[in-house]
């Protein structure tokens, strides 16, 4: 990433994470994590990945309620998967204790909290899962 391309983000993005603090977060409150690719020309943390692009794999953790970033982990080679990335760039610390719901990319992390799967033999869910799937969270 260029000099001038990572102060076009901070410029967009600055704004949008410097609303009003908080000073504490209660440890009830439910975060969302997921993992975003990020393009990057340093090759000693990035790798190939699924964007044929050397990006690092950055885990965010925002709060449901008021969709402010909590927490963020260390950056992470592209190429792994969202499972891994948590366990490994330590947003897994941040986050201990806490209600934390993500996709179904983060299977493998008991404490995670994912949406129901289709059963392996190909039926149906029941309605009760399906009920819990569509629920606003």
């Amino acid at each position: 990433m260029s000099h001038s391309a990572a102060h076009r983000v901070i410029d967009t993005v600055g704004p949008l994470l410097a609303l009003a603090p908080v000073r504490r977060r209660r440890v009830d409150q439910i975060t969302i994590v997921d993992g975003t690719l990020i393009p990057t020309r340093d090759h000693r943390l990035a790798a190939q990945s699924k964007n044929y692009r050397y990006s690092t794999n950055l885990q965010v953790a925002i709060d449901a309620h008021t969709r402010l970033v909590v927490a963020l982990g260390d950056p992470q080679p592209g190429n792994r998967n969202d499972t891994i990335v948590y366990r490994t760039s330590g947003i897994d610390q941040k986050l201990a204790g806490r209600p934390v719901m993500a996709d179904g990319a983060y299977r493998g992390n008991p404490e995670v909290i994912i949406p129901y799967r289709k059963p392996a033999d190909g039926s149906a869910l029941p309605d009760w899962k399906l009920a819990l799937n569509k629920q606003p969270r």
